[in-house]
C-alpha cells in the first residue's frame, strides 16, 4: 500500500488553521484523512505553565522529539500511540491509537520547527494573516469555544508575543505555501488573500486566466524564489470559477472531489462561504492529490523531484487510487 500523504499546516493561535483543514478533509472525505493537532505533545499542563512561567509557543514546553518521531512512523504508513491535549480544561487525556489514512494532516504551533519535521512533510502551509485580525479570530474563538473573557485572551497574547516572534513566525520560511488573509473592511466573508507560492514545490500554471491588467485586481507576481497570488476577498463569483477551473483541470483524475463546496467557515453557529478561502482550499488540495498520485506511481516518491512539466507528464496518465 503506497504511504500516506503528509499536509503540515503551521500558524500562531488563532491563525485559521482549523478552518483551512475543515475544508479539505470535507473534500477528500473523512474515511481517508486523519487528523490531530501538535497542541498534543505540549510538555506541561495549563497549570504547570502557569507555575513555570512558560507558553506553549517555546519549543521546550513541547516534546518536539517524539513529535519527530511520530511524524516518521506515521509517513512510513505506521500507526502510533498519540499523546493527547484537552482544551477544555488544560489537562492532559489518554493515549490515543491513532493509524495514518491515504492522507495526514498535521496543524499546531511548531510543525516546521526543525528540518527534521519538515522533511516529513510533502506539503508545508504556513498561516500568516496580519496580527491585528489574528487577535480578533483569537479572541473570538476563546471567548465562544473555550470560556475564556476578552481581557484573559488579550492578556494572554501579549504575554506569548515574545515566544511568536522567536519561534513561530520564522517557520513561514520553511513554508511552501504561505496564506495571508487580510481585512480590505469589516466583511469577515470577503477577506482578501495573498498566497506566496515558493519554489520549493511545481505549483499549477495559472497565467492562463490571469494578466497583469486584470480589471477585477487579481495579481500574480514573479518573486525571487516564488509566486505570489493576490485574490481580493469581492472577487466576481465568475472570475473565481475561472481560476477554480484552471486548477481542476490539472485534476483530471481527481473530479469525483468536486461533490464538496470549498470555501465554507462558520462565524459562531452560522454557515458562511468565502471565493478567497476557495482559491486556497483549492491550491492546497491540488497538491495533496498530485502528491497521492506521485506516490503511487513511483511507490512512495515526492513531487519534490518534478517540475511543472515533468509533473504535468507524470499526471497524464495518473489515476487517484
Amino acid at each position: 500500500m503506497p504511504r500516506p500523504v503528509m499536509l503540515g499546516i503551521v500558524g500562531d493561535s488563532g491563525s485559521g488553521k482549523t478552518t483551512v483543514t475543515r475544508g479539505l478533509v470535507r473534500v477528500l472525505g473523512e474515511d481517508q484523512v486523519s487528523a490531530f493537532c501538535t497542541d498534543d505533545y505540549h510538555r506541561y499542563d495549563r497549570r504547570q505553565r502557569a507555575e513555570r512561567n512558560i507558553t506553549p509557543l517555546h519549543p521546550e514546553c513541547n516534546h518536539l522529539d517524539i513529535l519527530a518521531q511520530h511524524l516518521k512512523h506515521l509517513r512510513n504508513g505506521e500507526p502510533i500511540m498519540k499523546p493527547t491535549y484537552q482544551h477544555t480544561d488544560g489537562t492532559f487525556g489518554p493515549p490515543d491509537y491513532f493509524e495514518p489514512n491515504r492522507f495526514v494532516v498535521i496543524e499546531g504551533l511548531l510543525g516546521f520547527y526543525s528540518q527534521e519535521m519538515c522533511d516529513m512533510f510533502d506539503v508545508r502551509v504556513y498561516l500568516n494573516p496580519p496580527e491585528d485580525l489574528r487577535r480578533h479570530w483569537k479572541v473570538q474563538r476563546d471567548c465562544s469555544r473555550r470560556g475564556y473573557t476578552t481581557d484573559q485572551v488579550l492578556s494572554d497574547l501579549d504575554r506569548r508575543e515574545p515566544d511568536s516572534e522567536a519561534f513561530i513566525r520564522p517557520q513561514r520560511h520553511n513554508a511552501d505555501i504561505v496564506i495571508s488573509f487580510q481585512p480590505s473592511d469589516e466583511d469577515q466573508e470577503h477577506l482578501d488573500c495573498k498566497l506566496t507560492l515558493m519554489d520549493s514545490l511545481p505549483h499549477p500554471d495559472l497565467t492562463g486566466v490571469i494578466d497583469a491588467d486584470d480589471p477585477d485586481g487579481i495579481l500574480l507576481t514573479e518573486r525571487e524564489g516564488a509566486l505570489e497570488l493576490y485574490v481580493p476577498g469581492r472577487i466576481p463569483a465568475e472570475r473565481a470559477t475561472q481560476i477554480e477551473e484552471a486548477i481542476w483541470e490539472r485534476m483530471h483524475f481527481a473530479q469525483h472531489l468536486r461533490e464538496q463546496r470549498l470555501g465554507e467557515f462558520t462565524i459562531g453557529t452560522d454557515l458562511h462561504r468565502s471565493d478567497s478561502l476557495a482559491v486556497v482550499q483549492l491550491v492546497i488540495l491540488y497538491h495533496l492529490v498530485t502528491a497521492r498520485a506521485v506516490v503511487q506511481a513511483t511507490s512512495g516518491g515526492s513531487a519534490r523531484d518534478f517540475d511543472l512539466d515533468g509533473l504535468d507528464s507524470l499526471l497524464s496518465t495518473a489515476e487517484l487510487g
